[in-house]
Parts: structure tokens; sequence; C-alpha cells
């Protein structure tokens, strides 16, 4: 009994602690601990199984090929495999490892195109574009850079033209009064040879440019005062252009006296001169100024240019030895200029200007030919090989061939009194492999620059004359006609044809004795020329007029004719007219422009000069 009450006192206290655990403490579930146990065991049992059964089930490879194996090519092993592996060798080379170049991305900048114009011309005096899209859609216009080049040369020729003439209207110079032109001729104007470093010097020599007809070069002595400044020691070129007297375009200055020169035959940028020394020098007219000497004389700074080039540097035995007599280009024939549309690399060395020769001859007969070569690039510290040619300087002659007419000569079988000694040079216009020389002894030599056979050897005076006689000047026909004019020292004037021994025409009494100095056929009439004597006295011939002697004829004095030379285009008949440039012995040089009587062409002038030709043989 007491048992019995003391379990049931027992199980009151579990059942009284309980409750009061359940409000007091955390519940314990143990049926969702139980669940939880046997979901592992039974994912664990899962997973044991699988692992077992994956190890039955694995696949394994059969057999195996390959359809296409192309490793990746990189660009060396490219260029290697084209380049081969015969004679070849490799090298390898690094360095500036540190330089790694990295591409950056910015944004592109908004801009808009505006113009304005000032002083403002009409309404519009500003103006541009609105958004970008237009001027990106604009299209850019096309400029024709050789047309507006060739505008702007003509557009500056005009304006320089005009401010001379209001230059020359200025009190400080006078440009010459027309009272003084010759009566053949209808104006005059005299070149300012006033300058003070032209002063007191007088012309030896002029020559003019056959393919810019107002380019004119005038060669002055050494003043007759003594020496007051290193110039004054100096022989001066000046390149004058006739519409523009107020002074020279170029200056030019040579160390020796300078006895002949001429001009480059398509452009007049390159001058060649001979000198008493033998030498051959040339001036680069296009050079920078900054490489020769500047002085100033009364307040107006000039540019005094050295040659670009001169043979005294060529150290071969090819040099002349004797003053130069003449100094010629030897240029490609006039029908093949006029077609170089069929060769165009002809067409790009006749617009340089360097698809030439220059031949020169000394009085001792050595026919020299020089080839003139531009050089690539200027060396402004001189050149170590070509000893002759000014640092910065790109013209320079290598020698191409040498002929003795003193040779040929000396087995004519003439009388000669002593040595034999040549005056003068001229090439033939339509074929300029042939060439005739002028000599002390009347006869005129011709000949080849290749060295062929000719007929005749050499053209003789219709009579022997007793003592010799000096041919001073030849000339050649401008028109095609394989014909020339010589002028002698005894006044003699011989028409050849090259064809003939003995002259077509002669005219042995045609100066009254005195010694023939200058000769020119008309640029622009082909039965007219022009003739100039020792006795200050100028001629027109007019073969179709007369010819019997000149239908025209003047003296010009007290200050005496030196020189003479006739400027123009050949064969033009609109525009400015050929002028007459006379160079006086007082060192004054004027401009005369003949009459339209003597420069127009008549329409059948030229197959009336063949028939009066033909009836002379």
């Amino acid at each position: 009994m007491k048992l019995a009450e003391a379990a049931s006192q027992l199980l009151k206290d579990t059942n009284s602690s309980s409750s009061r655990a359940s409000v007091c403490g955390i519940f314990v579930d143990f049926a969702t601990a139980s669940h939880r146990q046997k979901s592992r065991t039974q994912a664990l049992k899962q997973k044991t199984r699988s692992a077992k059964l994956l190890r039955l089930i694995d696949l394994d490879f059969s057999f195996t090929f390959s359809l296409l194996d192309l490793p990746p090519v990189n660009e060396y092993d490219m260029y290697i495999r084209n380049f081969g592996k015969k004679n070849t060798k490799q090298a390898y080379v690094q360095y500036n490892e540190d330089n790694v170049e990295r591409d950056i991305q910015t944004e592109e900048l908004e801009t808009r195109e505006v113009w304005t114009q000032h002083p403002g011309e009409g309404p519009a005096v500003s103006g541009g574009r609105e958004n970008r899209e237009d001027t990106d859609a604009a299209v850019m216009p096309k400029v024709d850079t050789p047309r507006l080049s060739s505008f702007l040369r003509a557009a500056c020729q005009v304006v320089a033209v005009l401010l001379e003439e209001d230059h020359v209207a200025a009190p400080s110079w006078s440009p010459g009064a027309p009272s003084s032109s010759l009566h053949f001729c209808d104006s005059a104007t005299q070149l300012n040879t006033s300058l003070p470093f032209l002063q007191h010097r007088k012309v030896s020599c002029l020559h003019a440019s056959r393919v810019q007809g107002q380019t004119v070069v005038s060669v002055h002595g050494l003043p007759g005062t003594a020496p007051a400044s290193p110039l004054d020691s100096r022989y001066v070129l000046c390149v004058w252009d006739i519409w523009q007297p107020s002074g020279p375009q170029k200056i030019l200055v040579c160390e020796s006296e300078v006895t002949c020169c001429c001009l480059s035959p398509f452009k007049a940028f390159l001058l060649f001169a001979g000198t008493a020394h033998g030498s051959v020098v040339v001036w680069d007219l296009r050079e920078d100024s900054r490489l020769h000497r500047y002085l100033r004389l009364s307040d107006c700074c000039w540019t005094f240019r050295m040659a670009t080039f001169s043979t005294d540097g060529v150290l071969t035995p090819v040099n002349h030895r004797s003053p130069l007599q003449a100094v010629e280009p030897v240029s490609a024939p006039i029908y093949k200029r006029q077609s170089v549309v069929l060769s165009p690399f002809a067409a790009q060395e006749e617009m340089s200007g360097l698809s030439f020769h220059v031949a020169s001859l000394d009085e001792s007969g050595v026919l020299n030919v020089w080839v003139v070569v531009e050089l690539p690039k200027a060396d402004i510290a001189g050149s170590i090989s070509d000893l002759g040619l000014l640092p910065g300087g790109r013209i320079k002659l290598v020698h191409s061939a040498v002929i003795h007419l003193s040779d040929s000569l000396s087995h004519k079988g003439h009388e000669l009194w002593g040595a034999i000694q040549t005056l003068n040079v001229k090439f033939l216009p339509s074929d300029p492999n042939h060439f005739i020389a002028g000599t002390n002894m009347g006869l005129i030599s011709h000949g080849t620059r290749q060295d062929l056979r000719v007929s005749p050897k050499s053209f003789k005076p219709q009579q022997h004359s007793m003592r010799p006689v000096k041919v001073n000047v030849i000339d050649f026909s401008p028109f095609g006609e394989p014909i020339f004019l010589a002028g002698c020292s005894d006044g003699s004037l011989r028409l050849h044809q090259l064809a003939s021994d003995y002259p077509l025409l002669q005219w042995s009494h045609s100066t009254e004795g005195h010694a023939i100095t200058g000769l020119q056929w008309s640029l622009t009439r082909p039965a007219v020329f022009l003739v100039q004597d020792d006795a200050s006295c100028v001629y027109i011939w007019d073969l179709l007029e007369s010819s019997l002697g000149p239908v025209a004829k003047q003296l010009i004095s007290p200050d005496k004719l030196v020189a003479m030379v006739v400027v123009g285009e050949p064969e033009r008949t609109s525009g400015s007219s050929p002028a007459l440039v006379l160079a006086r012995a007082s060192g004054g040089v004027d401009v005369q422009q003949l009459r339209r009587e003597w420069v127009a062409p008549g329409a059948d002038e030229r197959e009336r000069l063949r028939l009066l030709l033909q009836e002379a043989l």
C-alpha cells in the first residue's frame, strides 16, 4: 500500500516537473530528429550504390581518327615558308623592349566652318554651315594646279609690268625719249645701266633667249677706274626683262673675263658662259639667293650670284687651254620637240629643261661637248668629287666628247697664212648633229658630232682673197631652211646652202668694206635679216624686196654701237613685236621697237624665198 502511494506520488512529481519544463525551457522534438537521421542514412546508401554502379557502366574508346589537322601559323612562319630556306641566314635582334604602343580612343570634337569677308562686297559678308553632316556631305572642289600656276605666272608678269611703268614715271630715272629711236623703229626704251655696280663698265656682248623673247643677257667688263671694292675686280653679267627696264632680274659675277654666253634652250633658267681662261661656267638662276652674297649699294640691297659650276674643277686633260670663242646649246631638233606627246619621257625632260648638251669652242679648234646634269639633292657642305660645284648647287657639266676642228682644216690644200683659228660655231636647228664653224681664213668648216662624213667639208667664198679674211659671225635661218648667213671682216656677206660648197649669193661690198660684227635673221620674216658693222651702222636686208643690197640703214652716233641682238619669239605674229637691243660704247643699253613693216610676215613669204634660192642655184 505504501509502495503504491509512493509510485503515485512519484508520477505526480514527474508530470508536475514536465509541465514546468515546457513552460520554462526549450521543447525537444525527438520525432523530427529521428526522421532526419533516417533520411541521411538513406541518402548515404543511395550515394554509395550510385558510386558502385558508375564504375560498372563507364564508357571506353573503341577507335579514333582525325579529319583535319591544321596547326595555327603566325606571320613569321608564313614569311619563312614563302621565302625559302636555301642560301639564307637568319639573325635575331631584340631591343627597346619597354617601348609598348597602346591604342587610345578619344571622342571626336565637334567643329563648324565659318567664313567672313572684309571689306564686305555685296549683301553676303559672312556665312558657314550649321551642322557637321552638311560639311561631310560637301564635295571638295577640284583644283587644276598647272592651270592655276600658269595663270599666276601670267598675272604676276602683268602686275610687275604695271608696277614697272609706275616706277619708270618716277623722276629718279628716265627710260629715254622717243626721239632717240632709229628711223626704222617706232619707239625706244633705255635699260637702267646707271646702277652703282654698272657705272664705268662697257658692254662686251649681248645674248637673247629664243624661248623667252623678253629675256636679254648683257656682259659688262671691268670698270675703267681704280678698284674701290672687291666687286670692281670681277666681271658682271645682267639678266634683263626688257619690259622691266628699271633693273636687272639677276646679277651674276665671274672672276675671269667672259667672252661668250648662252641661255638654256627650253627654259631660260641656266646661263652658260665661256671665259678667256678656257673654262665654262654655269649659273642656276633658280637657286635661293641666300646661297650668294648680298651687297648694299645706294640704299638698296643687291644679290650677286657666284657660278654654280665651273669646269676649272674638272681635273682632266679635256679642259680648254685657249680662250673660248663660242658656247652653244645642243638640243633636240625642232620637229622632235613638237611631237613630244609621243614620248612622255622626253616631255618630262623638256619640262625640267635638262634634255640638252652644251658645246664650247676655243680659238685653237677644240670643240668640247658637255652633258648638263642636275643632281637629285644639293649638298650645302660641298662635294668632294666635284670640285667645281658651288656648295648647295645642283647643276654640273660632264664631258661627253671632243672634236678637233684644226685637224680637218689643215688638210684642205689651201694656202693659209699662219695658224688657223676658229671664231664661232652654230648647230643646224633641224638636225643638231651638224654644225658649222667660222675661221680666220675665210673658210667655214662643216662637221658632225659623231664624226661622220659630210659633204661639203667646208664652205668657201666665190672669190679667193689675197689676204686672210675672218668669218666673224654666222647664223642659221630659224625657219627650217638649210641656209645660213656668214659675215666677214672684209665687209663681204655670204648666203650659203648646206649642200653646196660655194655661196648661193655673195655681197662683197655690202658694208663699204667695214667689218661685219653682228648678224641675225629676223624671227618673224624668213627673208629679212639685220647686219651690224664696226663703223656703228645698222643695215636691214629684205631679199624679197631687193637681192642687191640692204633696203634700210642708219649710222648710230655719237655714242657708237658695240653689240646688237634681236629679241622676240620665233614666228610670232601676234602680241608684242620683235625688238632690237643695242649696246653703246658708253655702257648704255636701249631697246628699239621695230616697225610693223619689218616684223609682219606675208602670206607666201616662205614660198617666194624658196623660189629665189632655186633661181640662185
